[in-house]
């Protein structure tokens, strides 16, 4: 398990039902290691300011991970955490190694808009 303050995704099964029954989902999937610790953080500081998106991580080497691993998106990563971004249960970005809180907002502000009932 991840020593996060993140929600954790234990199985394939629990991330199926979370990306069907939310509309914006952000999977960190890595290990507690130097290039990933930095991205739960910036997580961990995003989720209160970024509400209507859940936040979730999941161990890199968890075989249910397979799930995030053998994505067509992250064929030819080299570095860890995967993190990836579904939009109503589809993958609109993912990304791979470390990244900066800008990096990470602008991801978050492009694909999550917030739209605001007038």
């Amino acid at each position: 398990m991840l020593y996060t303050n993140l929600k954790h995704i234990e199985s394939a099964a629990d991330h199926a039902k979370i990306i069907s029954e939310n509309e914006n989902v952000m999977v960190i999937c890595g290990r507690m290691g130097p290039m990933c610790i930095p991205v739960y953080g910036i997580a961990e500081e995003l989720e209160d300011d970024y509400k209507h998106v859940s936040f979730y991580d999941m161990e890199f080497d968890n075989p249910q991970s397979h799930v995030i691993r053998n994505l067509p998106e992250v064929k030819g990563f080299m570095g860890i955490p995967f993190t990836i971004y579904y939009k109503n249960g589809k993958v609109v970005k993912a990304t791979s190694s470390i990244q900066s809180k800008a990096q990470v907002t602008a991801i978050l502000d492009e694909y999550f808009k917030e739209t605001v009932n007038a």
